[in-house]
């Protein structure tokens, strides 16, 4: 069984015991999370394709760690002014490790 949710403005495909790092979600390492923002649930069988979200569906994960992601470094400039910017982004992430997908 898989199961398509919303988390953080970004859509994630998870399946039971797999890990997703998704933004930085409030909670201790070890602490449960619960997404209820769930877009579609399926199987072997089918597809159960909510609107906007499946009723009674959520996703429970556990916590793994926070960390930082791989740095972006960005640049700007004004042509014919010699003004040159550059700079870096590190995103806060939560890697979460999705233990059951649950549908009422």
């Amino acid at each position: 069984m898989y199961a398509v949710v919303k988390a953080g403005g970004k859509q994630y495909r998870v399946e039971e015991n797999s890990v997703i790092d998704v933004n930085r979600l409030p909670g201790e390492v070890g602490s449960e999370v619960v997404i209820d923002e769930v877009l579609l649930v399926g199987d072997d069988g089918g597809a159960k394709i909510g609107t906007p979200y499946v009723e009674g569906a959520r996703v429970v994960g556990k916590v793994v760690r926070h960390r930082k992601g791989r740095k972006i470094v960005g640049f700007t400039y004004k042509a014919k002014k010699n003004i040159r910017r550059r700079f870096g982004h590190r995103q806060s992430l939560t890697q979460v490790a999705v233990e059951r997908i649950e549908i009422a």
